[in-house]
């Protein structure tokens, strides 16, 4: 495990008596991982079954003569997957030194508590920057120590379209959408749309120029207030996630910019032990450093790639 290291000298050198606030608007959590399943792991690798066809038999095998009964044996189709568990790991030290220093001060308590709550956030920033983005190419056989990020999984599994730059996003987003709810194998029912901010201002820009019309909000978990896109799956939230990245300057006709749309009770994360990170407090050593390490294991894993989730790529 690689650890990230962070200490107190910087804060305790500055720290004078009597300074008590930090300023602090760093960028923290994204909503991805909050509203997603947080479900157990079996083991490792986690296990499930994703059941691919019922047992139906066929119009020709199905009906037959009334009086002449001949059942079709049918069996279901199920598929054994699996999804690997990660560590994600950061360390924070107290030098005894710095420690010492804000104590006489009367500041070390409060510097302590925000910069250890600061490292527990700092890991789940990256936790959810990979739950998309993580660089791992394989639930069975794992290639790096990092998540097999959800953006990549639903690339993979093959259900992508482009809205040129001639074409209307919105146009785009709806076909998409009403294309996923017809399908006769699998009762799709997509419950979200993710992508960068910018995107969602494009949409914006489009509704009003277009048709003079404001998009309709609603609260997500998280307190988030987002847009609305009315599909024929409903009213679904278009929510902005900062950790989804695009590339190029909209408006030049090279931007390339993804959103995903995506059933997220087909998305979970499994975890061992805690849905949390847990911090551990290590033996004091030569260096006279109190350390504490943070730790998380888990995996995510997109159910139904192929089917109950779609990339949309806008160029602009």
């Amino acid at each position: 495990m690689k650890a990230q290291f962070v200490n107190l000298q910087a804060a305790a050198d500055y720290m004078g008596p009597g300074a008590t606030e930090i300023t602090d608007i760093v960028r923290r959590r994204g909503p991805f991982g909050q509203r997603i399943k947080q479900v157990p792991a079996t083991g490792h690798p986690s296990r499930f079954f994703e059941e691919t066809g019922i047992p139906s038999p066929s119009a020709a095998n199905g009906f037959v003569d009334p009086r002449n009964i001949t059942p079709t044996l049918v069996t279901p189709t199920r598929v054994e997957r699996c999804v690997p568990l990660k560590c994600l790991v950061s360390q924070i030290n107290y030098n005894v030194f710095d420690i010492e220093v804000g104590a006489q001060q009367s500041q070390f308590a409060y510097l302590q508590a925000k910069d250890l709550a600061d490292s527990v956030e700092g890991l789940l920033r990256t936790h959810d920057v990979a739950l998309w983005n993580g660089n791992d190419t394989s639930l069975t056989n794992p290639t790096t120590p990092q998540y097999y990020g959800a953006a990549g999984q639903i690339t993979d599994g093959g259900n992508v379209a482009t809205v040129t730059t001639t074409q209307s996003i919105v146009d785009g987003l709806k076909s998409t959408i009403a294309q996923m709810v017809s399908n006769s194998n699998y009762e799709v029912r997509p419950t979200a749309i993710y992508s960068n901010p910018v995107l969602f201002d494009l949409v914006d820009r489009e509704m009003k120029a277009e048709f003079n019309v404001v998009l309709s909000s609603t609260t997500v978990a998280g307190g988030l207030t987002v847009k609305t896109l009315s599909t024929q799956a409903g009213e679904l939230p278009l929510i902005p996630d900062w950790s989804i990245p695009y590339t190029g300057i909209p408006g030049s006709g090279t931007a390339v910019l993804p959103c995903y749309i995506v059933s997220e009770d087909m998305i979970e994360y499994h975890w061992l032990t805690s849905t949390d990170p847990r911090v551990f407090q290590l033996g004091t050593p030569s260096s006279l450093a109190s350390q504490m390490v943070v730790v998380k294991f888990g995996g995510i894993v997109v159910k139904g790639a192929s089917y109950a989730h779609y990339k949309v790529v806008v160029d602009r």
